[in-house]
Order: structure tokens, then sequence, then C-alpha cells
């Protein structure tokens, strides 16, 4: 699925909101101990965002490559914005940046993801989080997931995947090392007990 489609669907799918958990028998290494959001899923394909990986660069790094500000103005970055989580989103388009935040902030490229979450890929955003103007809860990526028609479906029921409903504060909390294991932890199970043979819950 692609950005411009998501941005034209009409209704929510059924993996909408939901977590991904890879299982074992992830070949792509892309994806292997990855969470991934779902952010839109319909019968021409779904996207979602890896919210445990992490990325070199830092919010300041981001704002001075767009030259949005000077490197010696990095210093009076006001917090959080300073602190904003910067991850690798997916394979797809890793150059882009897209900002995952709570519904407090709205403009008119924003997307709403989930009652309470919305996702916005413009500069806008970024300039509203580089005053301290920004939502209370983000976290930008570079990149994102997506499946084709039917794809996602397939890999689910080839037992590639787990699903299960998102969990907000898990997204956007910025402790990535052990996501993983409290993604499986929600579920009530550990990543230990996983084998190819699993299903969802």
């Amino acid at each position: 699925m692609s950005l411009s489609t998501l941005k034209n669907r009409r209704e929510r799918g059924f993996f909408d909101g939901q977590f991904l958990i890879a299982m074992p028998g992830v070949s792509d290494s892309n994806f292997a101990r990855t969470v991934i959001y779902i952010c839109a899923h319909s019968d021409a394909g779904a996207m979602g965002f890896i919210i445990n990986r992490s990325q070199e660069l830092s919010f300041t790094d981001v704002l001075m490559h767009l030259d949005m500000i000077k490197s010696d103005e990095a210093i009076l970055m006001p917090p959080p914005s300073g602190d904003l989580s910067i991850q690798t989103g997916g394979p797809v388009e890793s150059g882009r940046g897209f900002v995952l935040h709570s519904d407090d902030y709205l403009c008119d490229s924003s997307i709403p993801v989930s009652d309470d979450i919305c996702m916005t890929a413009t500069l806008d955003i970024i300039r509203a989080i580089a005053k301290g103007e920004g939502p209370k809860r983000a976290t930008m990526l570079l990149g994102y997931a997506g499946w084709g028609a039917g794809q996602l479906e397939a890999e689910i029921a080839s037992n590639g995947w787990l699903n299960c409903p998102a969990n907000d504060a898990l997204i956007f909390d910025p402790n990535l090392d052990d996501k993983y294991e409290r993604a499986l932890a929600g579920m009530g199970i550990s990543a230990a007990m996983l084998s190819t043979e699993a299903g969802h819950a």
C-alpha cells in the first residue's frame, strides 16, 4: 500500500491499529525481531511502521539536514524536542520522514490512524516540534513497511507474524532494546515460547 492510498482510504481495515510481531521464521533481515504498528490495511494492501529499530540520527541532525537550524543553534533546542526519538520505520522510502503522534496536534496533512493517533509526513509538524509547539507524544520514523494486495494476509497465514491490538504507550516508548519482548509479554508469551507453528491472539 502506498501513502497516497492511505490518504484516500474511507474506512479502517481489519489490521488497522494492530501490532505485528515478527516470528522467528521471518527470513527478511529487515523484519527480524520487529514490532510493526499497522496504520492502514485494505484490499489494496497494508502500511505500517517498525517501532523498535533505532536510527543513528538525532532530531537535531534532522533539523540541520533540512536547514531549519544551524549547528550552533542546536544547544538552544527546547526540550523535549531535542530528545524526539528517530527510528527506522521500514525499507520503503527510507529517506522520507513520518511522524506518528498524539491527536492533540493536527494540520491539513495529518492523517488519523486510530482514535488517538495520527500520522503527519510534512515539514509543518517538524517545525512545530522544533518550536516546542508539537504534540505531547511523537516519534519520527524514516521509511515504512508496505505490503501489496493479499501479501500481509498470506504472511500471517504462513506464521510469519503474530498480531494483537496495539499499545499506544509502547509505540511512543523511546526504550527500544526490549520493546520486542514487551510486545510479546503484552500477549502473555515470551520469546522463548515462540515457534514457527504459532498463530495470532
